[in-house]
């Protein structure tokens, strides 16, 4: 879908965008670059943020979009849609680091809502948030999230999710009603 009002093109990932959507996902949250923008992870977690195949898997699985953002043929931001029966999943959001604090987020964010919305008619959205994340949590908190104070625990060993730079590691479910 084309977004005249911010020249921005939303459309669902292909397969040929698998490298650009790893680079781009890499860059927002881990190594020196993803420190240009404000949501690095850098600090908490070194190693892969993801990798091509576990992008390719998003992208093929039923009841998923890998929601890709354009700006003037350029990938600038993504994120992962999943239909879960009564709410819908978000996740694998990433906006370039340089284009961070403009409202990019805050514009894929609100498309996202809408498109779960009116693609699979849920009234929630949920996702997982890195519990010491206080940041990035009061954003979601700003555009309606609420914190349930369910966790789960973060995959310690499992370098896919990356090198964990300290002990105290769990995601938090954040819940926000779509209305």
């Amino acid at each position: 879908m084309d977004t005249p009002a911010t020249g921005l093109t939303f459309r669902d990932a292909t397969d040929a965008d698998v490298d650009t959507l790893v680079a781009l996902v890499q860059s927002a949250y881990r190594g020196e670059p993803s420190r240009t923008g404000w949501t690095t992870e850098a600090d908490i977690l070194e190693g892969q943020r993801t990798d091509p195949e576990g992008v390719l898997e998003v992208i093929k699985a039923p009841d998923s979009r890998l929601l890709t953002v354009e700006r003037d043929g350029t990938v600038v931001a993504c994120c992962q849609l999943e239909h879960r029966g009564d709410h819908a999943y978000f996740g694998m959001f990433a906006v370039s680091p340089a284009l961070q604090g403009a409202g990019l987020g805050r514009t894929v964010l609100a498309e996202a809502e809408r498109t779960a919305r009116e693609t699979w008619g849920v009234k929630e959205m949920h996702m997982t948030v890195i519990s010491v994340r206080e940041d990035l949590i009061a954003w979601y908190e700003r555009r309606g999230y609420r914190r349930t104070g369910r966790t789960t625990p973060f995959p310690y060993g499992d370098e896919r999710f990356g090198i964990p730079q300290r002990d105290d590691l769990r995601f938090e479910l954040l819940v926000k009603e779509l209305v």
